[in-house]
């Protein structure tokens, strides 16, 4: 499959494309800077240079033509303010969706956030992430010419992954490595049944493949 990725260098996507590529996958990744592609080369992806805060429908459109699928993984990132996790974790969400509608692709995996909601209350900046991650996924599900899932890590972090999860619509909160996070997404992009499914993730037991068919009812 050829899955474009956009947000192509954060920690979760140079993961995930070293899974994709690794078992013969062809992942683009969008990064704005440039200077980022050798990063994706050397993780087996595609770099492409797009930035989805300037870009058009049209253009996200045409980096998406002949993808079998798409996963939205961008983030305004630590260290930027609210007016950023409106562009980004909304907007640039939005747009890559219409994009892919535009494109005619399909699958559309969704990297969201565990409390994501577009009504949370709050005046911090996390409180503007959350809303903009709950507006942006509100916004996917009601596009029926995607076959979308959204996946919404709790707490990320770098510890080595284990490939145990907790896999559900609701878990409750915990904590997830970014290593175990990639390989679900990666699971979900080999599982159609999984879409139309919002889903939060932690630490668990269930081996990722077990936790990813489950949810599918397969």
């Amino acid at each position: 499959m050829r899955i474009v990725i956009a947000g192509g260098h954060g920690q979760i996507a140079l993961r995930l494309e070293r899974l994709l590529s690794a078992v013969g996958h062809e992942p683009v990744g969008l990064i704005r800077n440039p200077d980022q592609a050798d990063d994706l080369r050397a993780a087996g992806a595609e770099p492409v240079v797009l930035d989805l805060e300037s870009a058009t429908p049209e253009m996200v459109a045409a980096v998406l033509q002949g993808a079998d699928a798409a996963v939205f993984a961008a983030g305004a990132g630590a260290g930027s303010g609210a007016g950023r996790k409106d562009t980004v974790d909304r907007g640039a969400a939005v747009l890559f969706a219409d994009g892919a509608e535009r494109a005619g692709v399909r699958r559309y995996v969704v990297v969201s956030s565990m409390g994501a909601d577009a009504t949370h209350k709050g005046d911090e900046v996390f409180d503007a992430y959350l809303r903009a991650k709950g507006a942006a996924d509100d916004d996917v599900r009601a596009r029926e010419a995607l076959d979308w899932t959204i996946l919404r890590p709790g707490m990320l972090t770098n510890d080595a992954g284990k490939g145990l999860v907790r896999l559900e619509a609701t878990t409750g909160r915990g904590p997830i490595s970014r290593d175990d996070v990639a390989a679900v997404l990666a699971e979900l992009l080999e599982t159609p049944a999984t879409a139309g499914l919002t889903l939060e993730l932690i630490a668990g037991s269930s081996p990722v493949a077990v936790a990813v068919k489950a949810v599918a009812g397969e």
